[in-house]
C-alpha cells in the first residue's frame, strides 16, 4: 500500500520543487521544435545525460541535498554510505512485522 506524502511538510515540498524544476531542465533542452532530423536523433535523455553538463549535474546535486535532508542524513555520504543506508531503508520497509 502507497502512503500519501505528508501535506505541508517543508523538506517533502523542496524535493517536489526540486523534482519540477528539474524535469523543466530536461525537458527544455530535449525540446525538439525546429531541429532537423539528425539533429532529433541525438536529442535523448540518456545522450544528455552522458554530456553530464554542469547545470544538470548542479540540479541533481540540490535534489540529492534535498533528500538527503528530508532522511536526516549528512550532505557528504560516499556511495558506499548511501547504498548501506538505503538498503536499511529497504529492509526496514519490506519487514512485515
Amino acid at each position: 500500500m502507497l502512503e500519501k506524502e505528508p501535506e505541508g511538510n517543508g523538506r517533502v515540498e523542496e524535493i517536489a520543487e526540486t523534482v519540477c524544476h528539474l524535469d523543466k531542465l530536461r525537458r527544455n533542452s530535449l525540446n525538439t521544435d525546429g531541429f532537423p532530423e539528425a539533429e532529433l536523433k541525438k536529442r535523448t535523455l540518456t545522450n544528455l545525460c552522458n554530456q553530464r553538463p554542469t547545470w544538470l549535474e548542479n540540479a541533481h546535486a540540490r535534489l540529492d541535498r534535498a533528500v538527503f535532508a528530508a532522511y536526516g542524513w549528512p550532505p557528504d555520504l560516499s556511495d558506499e554510505e548511501l547504498l548501506q543506508n538505503l538498503l536499511a531503508l529497504n529492509l526496514e520497509r519490506s519487514d512485515p512485522h
